[in-house]
């Protein structure tokens, strides 16, 4: 597929197997540069899987993605992505400072930096704390802190919010919102509907395949539903009762 200018994330056509079992079954989207791509979908629709292909980590069965200009998972995009993963990925045995200001050091990013990075996160007053200490939402910022850390041209965040109290979950994608603003280009999955709202752009996943690529507005428009989360459901509804090749918003 032809790459728009303004795409930090091309996939076209991407399929992934596992077994006998096609995960990805013929992804083809871009993501805009400078925007908050919201990634949602139930549990098992493989969010996950997608998200590990494009930052470089899984295996591909076929088709393509290009990540900021490069085939994906190339050793040069390292330093200009931000990678959260579902589980904390961050050192139990060092404090919330030290695991993120060795992330820092590590992006030739100073203390100050690091601590600022603490901050935007909500752990300034546990910044002492061992990661081990803490709650699993917490060690969660924690990882969070330490992809913000190095100012990533591109943030992919695998379900950031799970388990964390609303008024931080507000919080952060306000946060998101920023850096979006910033330039910067961010991934978010999610299964929470409730956030698809704070997304500039949808990408709906059920079953593997994409059911959707929309603003908010225009899939409420599409659907003719006042909340994303009927929006949704009528397109599951659609899907099951179309061809895949009629599918909405599929590309």
């Amino acid at each position: 597929m032809a790459a728009p200018e303004n795409a930090a994330v091309v996939v076209d056509d991407l399929r992934v197997r596992r077994g006998e079992t096609e995960v990805l079954r013929g992804l083809s989207f871009t993501v805009p540069t400078g925007a908050v791509t919201g990634l949602l979908g139930p549990s098992g629709c493989g969010k996950t899987t997608l998200i590990r292909s494009i930052v470089g980590v899984q295996q591909l069965g076929s088709g393509s993605i290009t990540v900021l200009g490069a085939p994906g998972g190339s050793a040069s995009l390292r330093a200009r992505i931000g990678y959260v993963t579902q589980s904390p990925s961050v050192y139990g045995d060092l404090t919330v400072r030290q695991n993120v200001r060795y992330f820092g050091a590590v992006y030739g990013v100073s203390a100050a930096a690091a601590d600022a990075a603490v901050a935007d996160v909500g752990l300034t007053e546990h910044s002492g704390r061992l990661v081990d200490k803490l709650s699993g939402g917490q060690q969660a910022r924690v990882s969070l802190a330490c992809a913000l850390v190095g100012k990533p041209e591109l943030l992919v965040l695998d379900e950031p919010t799970v388990g964390l109290d609303p008024v931080l979950r507000r919080d952060l994608w306000q946060h998101f919102a920023e850096l979006a603003a910033g330039g910067a280009t961010l991934l978010v999955s999610s299964h929470v509907m409730d956030e698809a709202d704070r997304c500039d752009r949808l990408l709906l996943m059920r079953e593997g395949r994409l059911l959707a690529d929309q603003t908010p507005g225009e899939l409420r428009a599409e659907t003719g539903t006042a909340n994303l989360e009927e929006a949704f459901l009528e397109l599951v509804l659609a899907s099951t009762r179309a061809p895949e090749s009629e599918t909405t918003g599929a590309q």
